[in-house]
């Protein structure tokens, strides 16, 4: 990895950019051909030398240490509007320092089942590092569509709309019951809409987030309202803008970063960090293209974290 520097840019106004290159966590940068010492695990012809059985041993344990460490996901139902329920999926480490609302993008739909299961979405950037969140001091809610949104279009057209604004702010008040921490909006891709729209709608005082994550924040939008142009400029809450330079997703181009970081001017805390690296698999604007952070998930979700976490 190399070192990330810091710099401004004139055409982001006077928001710090961090420029963080990586690469994926499932590959080696340098990478030094193996060694034919007969003592190596693998040789440079791949032939797997044998292990002391105490080793083997230890490595069982410390993958098994790991797994039973997993933070558990619970499934709530929160009501909020009359008759209606907004699930989500919930999990917290104990005595976390902060907590966070995940929005994913796409129709947002998710469909959680009643075990944790997802029947859409579960390779979401948000969803897929919902535990990572929680590794690092965080309570997590990953939102689902509400119980009348449980079929196409599912939160398409319903992001900007006063319900979503209710069912979420029936689920920061009860998180705030919950764990009694300041309480973040983290969206990516279509998520941000949400995130952001329901910044822009509630204050703190009035029950709205303490603090909003734009991750591959939707710039440009044909079928509604993008981030930048919704009234960003008027929020007292900090905000963290995680991007990669290399989104394909035409909604979400690096180019038109300015249009969103040129709202910000007026924000007392703010950064955009711009990420460099990883795999780019599949459609531009799905979860294992540069644009779900594919392979460096770790690093943006420990930046995430530590800003959040950073007061």
């Amino acid at each position: 990895m190399r070192k990330p520097y810091t710099h401004l840019d004139n055409r982001h106004g006077n928001i710090p950019i961090k420029v963080i290159e990586l690469i994926s966590h499932s590959g080696f940068k340098d990478r030094k051909e193996p060694s034919e010492d007969p003592n190596c695990f693998v040789n440079a012809r791949g032939c797997m030398k044998r292990l002391p059985l105490l080793f083997l041993m230890l490595l069982y344990f410390c993958s098994a240490s790991v797994t039973f460490a997993q933070i558990a996901d619970k499934v709530i139902d929160i009501p909020t509007r009359p008759d209606i329920v907004q699930r989500v999926l919930y999990l917290a480490p104990a005595n976390p320092k902060a907590a966070v609302i995940l929005f994913p993008g796409g129709h947002g739909g998710l469909q959680i089942s009643s075990d944790g299961s997802f029947r859409w979405g579960k390779n979401n950037f948000l969803v897929r590092t919902r535990q990572e969140f929680a590794e690092r001091g965080l309570a997590v809610v990953v939102i689902d569509a509400p119980s009348d949104r449980q079929s196409s279009p599912f939160l398409s057209g319903f992001r900007q709309k006063a319900e979503h604004v209710e069912d979420i702010k029936a689920t920061i008040a009860w998180l705030r019951k919950q764990n009694n921490v300041p309480v973040w909006l983290v969206g990516t891709s279509r998520g941000t809409q949400s995130a952001a729209f329901i910044a822009t709608q509630l204050g703190v005082k009035d029950g709205g987030p303490d603090g909003l994550v734009l991750t591959s924040t939707i710039l440009s939008d044909d079928k509604g309202r993008p981030v930048p142009e919704m009234p960003i400029e008027s929020l007292a809450i900090p905000i963290l803008v995680i991007h990669h330079e290399q989104d394909g997703c035409k909604h979400c181009l690096s180019s038109k970063i300015p249009l969103l970081t040129a709202k910000l001017d007026s924000i007392p805390r703010k950064e955009l960090v711009i990420f460099k690296g990883g795999e780019d698999k599949g459609d531009p604007c799905e979860a294992f293209a540069y644009h779900g952070f594919n392979g460096i998930e770790k690093d943006v979700v420990s930046k995430i974290s530590s800003w959040i976490q950073t007061r």
